[in-house]
């Protein structure tokens, strides 16, 4: 019987793993530095081939590892800043596919007016807006919406209030105030003496009536200071307009807003040249904080023009601003009556909403742009806008097949469809561009507007619309809605309202899955936008956008995903926001 040499046994040992740690310490000053690593986490990367991570390292802006925590240590270096996520999930960054950029910023520059639950509360918010104005200085604010009122006043034509409560309290001072939706306001005498809106007689009743919008007017003729869509510009042409630096200063303002709530891009949906000036300004100052795709409002056809024979800009500023798109108004809003039906409201007998823009010019619009490389995006909420604006793409894509291949236009909104008309959307690739939250705040009072069947039928359809082979992408339209990207998904998910009523949720048959309503806000968002290859996805030499929350979104019980938090905003692979401080990207 052979002894075993213990101590020769443990010599070897020590000798495998002083060579093993050799190794390790060899191929560790071998392997690259990188900037930045982020380690120890649930991290979700919308790669079907590689669907989960522990960590992801980053280099100049772009992702160079994904794998796991252990075998992430290699890359670090003496200069590289680490993330320990602490288990805590990641993603690849949110984009909101719709909202008004610069319009989140105006916002909490001006009245907000979004959380009020009667009439009786704008009007005080305005009388203490009043004491502090000088007298003609105007008043304006956004955000109201009567239908979401818990109480409503005893006097309403056609369905809104009347302005002598809110005259009252600001004779001096012009006041105008946008419904939630942008589709309609609210002005006070003052601001319609300004407009020179006063009453009429009933036999006059067409003086100052407007293609394509309405002046509320009472049994007398008196107009109740609601302007609803294109009558909207009656007022808007006395507001005091807006310039670079008020701009610039609501630019700020929407960039902490977006954030603040782990928002990495933005497509902002309809921008004048103004906006456009102030958005290169901000390139060209290296203080973009995050990425914004553009779409360029159709009214001013100079601008169009203009854009046209310069071609897309793509990329400006290390893929910051891009536009590529253009924005045409094809109705109003369901909210006002005045998204275009096929049928008419069912609270509102014999009214059909309002074709705001001419389909002939949208025609036109969609024509020119497939011709010269851009992008064409139409708001379309009621099912008659809808089909006409299907039938104008399809008509299009078959004059130019080989422009229209690829071109990936877009119907902002889609909010209601008929059943006949949803297949098309993947049978032309036509995007639909929707808003969950939408569902969520308007379900509860639009079934007054549609009936229960053509609610059923074709209202916020998002399963319908993705089994037609659609790519449906998520937003909140905000200022519209809050820009709250968790709300969005949780109301993807649950078709509830934040209330968390009804118990299943609306028409439940039309919930996404977790997974298709983070892809809604993520690949699928990049390729609403042409930026599939360089962003959405959390995919070797993409862009380093990612958004962590304080839990996992994917796998917590449906009750609680809105007590969900954003931990970290991290754009082109720098931290844009920490929960508990606000980190500027540049200086």
């Amino acid at each position: 019987m052979k002894v075993k040499n213990t101590s020769d046994n443990s010599l070897i040992i020590l000798s495998i793993f002083l060579f093993k740690i050799s190794l390790f310490i060899t191929s560790c000053q071998d392997a690259p530095k990188y900037d930045l690593i982020i380690e120890n986490g649930n991290i979700y990367t919308m790669n079907e081939k590689n669907k989960k991570a522990e960590a992801v390292a980053v280099n100049d802006g772009k992702i160079v590892f994904i794998g796991n925590t252990a075998d992430v240590e290699k890359f670090k270096g003496e200069n590289t800043k680490v993330i320990d996520l602490e288990g805590k999930t990641m993603t690849p960054g949110l984009i909101d596919s719709h909202a008004h950029f610069l319009g989140i910023g105006y916002n909490i520059m001006n009245l907000d007016l979004s959380n009020t639950t009667s009439y009786n509360e704008i009007v005080e918010m305005v009388a203490e807006a009043a004491k502090n104005a000088k007298p003609g200085d105007w008043i304006l604010g956004r955000g109201w919406h009567q239908s979401k009122w818990t109480n409503q006043p005893e006097k309403l034509v056609k369905g809104f209030q009347t302005h002598e409560l809110l005259s009252e309290v600001s004779p001096e001072n012009p006041v105008y105030l946008r419904h939630a939706s942008g589709h309609a306001a609210f002005a006070n005498a003052k601001a319609m003496e300004i407009a020179g809106v006063s009453t009429l007689d009933p036999e006059r009743m067409d003086v100052h009536e407007v293609e394509g919008g309405e002046i509320i007017r009472d049994e007398l003729g008196n107009p109740t200071g609601i302007f609803n869509e294109t009558a909207m510009g009656i007022i808007d042409e006395y507001v005091p307009s807006a310039g670079i630096e008020s701009n610039s200063k609501a630019m700020e303002l929407a960039f902490e807003e977006c954030l603040r709530n782990g928002l990495t891009g933005m497509h902002d949906a309809s921008s004048d040249s103004l906006d456009i000036a102030t958005y290169l300004k901000f390139v060209d100052e290296d203080k973009m904080k995050m990425r914004l795709y553009i779409m360029l409002s159709s009214s001013d056809t100079a601008l169009l023009n203009d854009w046209y024979a310069k071609g897309p800009a793509i990329g400006l500023g290390d893929d910051m601003l891009t536009i590529r798109s253009i924005k045409l108004y094809g109705d109003g809003a369901l909210g006002s009556r005045g998204a275009w039906l096929l049928e008419e409201y069912s609270d509102r007998p014999g009214h059909f909403g309002h074709e705001t823009t001419p389909m002939s010019y949208v025609k036109k619009v969609t024509e020119e742009g497939l011709a010269n490389g851009f992008q064409v995006c139409t708001h379309a909420i009621g099912d008659r806008t809808n089909r006409e604006v299907l039938d104008i793409y399809e008509a299009a894509f078959k004059a130019s097949p080989e422009k229209a291949e690829n071109s990936r236009f877009r119907i902002e909104h889609a909010q209601h469809i008929s059943a006949q008309d949803i297949p098309r959307f993947g049978e032309l690739g036509v995007i639909p561009a929707m808003q969950a939250i939408h569902m969520s705040s308007d379900r509860p009072w639009a079934i007054e507007r549609l009936g229960k069947e053509r609610i059923e039928e074709g209202a916020y359809v998002w399963k319908k619309l993705l089994e037609s082979g659609a790519k449906v992408i998520n937003g909140t339209d905000a200022p519209v809605e809050p820009v709250n990207p968790i709300a969005s998904f949780y109301a993807s998910v649950s078709r509830k309202t934040l209330k968390g009523e009804p118990e299943g949720g609306y028409e439940p048959s039309q919930k996404m899955t977790r997974e298709e309503a983070l892809r809604s806000y993520t690949l699928d968002a990049a390729y609403g936008a042409f930026e599939e290859d360089i962003k959405g996805s959390i995919e070797l030499g993409k862009l380093a956008d990612f958004t962590v929350y304080s839990q996992d979104i994917m796998e917590v019980p449906e009750d609680q995903l809105l007590d969900t938090e954003i931990e970290y905003t991290i754009v082109g692979g720098e931290v844009a926001y920490k929960k508990g401080e606000s980190l500027s990207l540049k200086d």
